[in-house]
């Protein structure tokens, strides 16, 4: 993806350097009100559609992948399970859902607004407050699966997947078996997809590069990554560690510095939870924790234990909120929050996974999944360093969490 940026980076200053002519690319702009004729504008059409081409694949692969994806955990869950690392799964949850507020506070605090396309458009129907979202929420929790699927209803998607995942949960292991196959062969066409995101991204940059005010634009992508860094550093350094007490009832930082140094620092340049399984699986061992737990939430936590995921989830949607002019009461962001922690929880092996799940808290709202998944498409832009960041919290929070419940039970 680092390849996209540089070339459109490269790309843009170039063209802006030669293609103005003699007057000047600001000049020639200001004077047409549109990038130069020539080659100038056959660069702006080629990256034009190469950021559509991208954003189009995401949004056919997305509702597939949502759905195949919720039903296929649901349906692998075991019964005892959660009796021998309840303790475990509550602060995965718990942390989770704090990070989503953590992420509402922020974009309260420091609005983000991004550049759309079809503003006026999803202008229009904005929701009334809290009713009217709940209300509209129970409309598309009752649609057909299949018009579900079709027109992107995420929440009727997510609706019918956990439906059916808990209805699958008494089928053969035979069946439960080819769930997960599907839900893995589904995630290999995203993965394809996402092979295509440094094209993608080289496309959606350049658009904005060679707009009238592009460059100013980036200021608004620095923001919103400040944002959401800055949410995920107070969840790191304080939230979770403020959990971690609760349990404990010593100084957490000890065990807080450590888990991000041992497990954070490698998963950030891996940008995988599953691939730093056994890095977390050896601290664990180090820690002396008990294999009988650790051996399952730690693999579990690769899964749902997604913080990062959470906030991105939320910054984003919100940032979309912010640029489409909505208002956003208390108890619609505690909804998004939950909405957040439910999607952030199958956000898990597919790379931009949170990203993907983007449109479905859109939904609440009823944004248009044209500008939802424009948004996701400008965090893949940011997805360099939020994905790393995103992925070094996940990670490093899934040893942490069973390192205070275990260290909790010796006391």
């Amino acid at each position: 993806m680092a390849i996209g940026l540089v070339a459109a980076v490269c790309v843009a200053l170039l063209t802006r350097w030669l293609g103005g002519g003699t007057e000047g690319w600001e000049a020639a702009v200001a004077r047409t009100g549109h990038v130069p004729e020539g080659w100038p504008a056959w660069v702006l059409s080629t990256g034009e559609l190469l950021g559509d081409l991208f954003v189009g694949a995401l949004k056919a692969v997305a509702p597939v992948l949502v759905f195949a994806l919720v039903m296929a955990a649901i349906a692998q869950h075991q019964r005892g399970t959660e009796t021998n690392i309840r303790p475990v799964l509550v602060l995965y949850l718990l942390g989770t859902f704090a990070a989503a507020l953590v992420a509402v506070t922020l974009s309260f605090l420091f609005p983000s607004e991004l550049v759309l396309k079809g503003v006026q458009k999803a202008n229009e129907v904005a929701p009334g407050g809290i009713t009217a979202v709940l209300r509209d929420l129970l409309m598309k929790l009752v649609s057909n699966p299949v018009q579900a699927l079709a027109n992107a209803n995420y929440i009727g998607i997510l609706a019918w997947g956990l439906v059916l995942g808990l209805a699958f949960r008494h089928a053969s292991d035979q069946m439960r078996t080819l769930l997960n196959e599907v839900a893995e062969a589904v995630s290999k066409v995203v993965r394809f997809v996402i092979s295509f995101a440094p094209a993608g991204i080289f496309g959606l940059l350049l658009v904005t590069l060679l707009s009238p005010d592009g460059f100013s634009q980036l200021q608004g992508y620095l923001h919103l990554l400040g944002v959401l860094l800055g949410a995920m550093l107070l969840v790191a350094l304080v939230v979770n560690p403020l959990i971690v007490w609760t349990r404990i009832r010593r100084n957490p930082y000890p065990l807080v510095i450590t888990c991000l140094l041992e497990s954070g620092v490698p998963a950030f340049f891996t940008r995988s939870s599953a691939a730093n399984i056994p890095v977390n699986m050896a601290l664990a061992k180090k820690l002396g924790l008990h294999e009988d737990t650790y051996s399952i939430s730690i693999p579990l936590g690769a899964t749902i234990n997604m913080a990062g995921a959470a906030i991105t989830i939320t910054v984003l949607t919100l940032a979309a909120v912010n640029t489409l002019g909505l208002q956003v009461d208390f108890a619609t962001a505690v909804l998004l929050s939950v909405v957040a922690t439910l999607g952030a929880c199958g956000a898990s092996g597919v790379a931009g996974g949170s990203l993907l799940l983007i449109p479905m808290a859109c939904a609440l709202f009823s944004i248009d999944n044209d500008i939802a998944m424009q948004v996701a498409g400008v965090g893949f832009i940011i997805s360099v360093v939020q994905d790393s960041a995103e992925t070094a919290l996940n990670s490093s929070t899934d040893v942490l969490f069973t390192a205070a419940v275990d260290q909790a039970q010796k006391r």
